[in-house]
């Protein structure tokens, strides 16, 4: 009976201090002139983050890496977009998407764009 007690309490505390936690995912990434928008899903509380995003060119067989370019965002729970400032000629990327909170990544995904 004890030890049910015990449990019971250790998962009481985890879930109090989980109920904080923030989850993260990357979504669509789409280009126009000057920027770069990147839609991040967050299904906990405000975030203070970075966005962080590797471009890479495809040609043929090849990929080049261009840049690698950031910024700072609040993510507000829901669905958020972050204009990361960027200009991409007409071409086929690799981009890879990287969001760190308090420099901990928190997420990652690689996208296939097209301008």
């Amino acid at each position: 009976m004890a030890a049910y007690r015990l449990l019971c309490c250790v998962l009481c505390i985890f879930l109090v201090v989980c109920s904080g936690c923030a989850s993260l995912s990357v979504g669509d990434v789409s280009s126009s002139r000057d920027n770069l928008s990147i839609e991040v899903s967050n299904t906990g509380s405000p975030v203070d983050a970075g966005v962080q995003v590797r471009i890479y060119q495809i040609r043929g067989m090849e990929q080049e890496e261009l840049t690698v370019t950031g910024v700072p965002a609040t993510l507000n729970p829901g669905e958020n977009v972050v204009a990361v400032p960027l200009r991409l000629d007409p071409g086929t990327y690799k981009v890879y998407v990287y969001v760190t909170v308090n420099n901990e990544r928190q997420t990652a995904s690689i996208k296939d764009l097209v301008v």
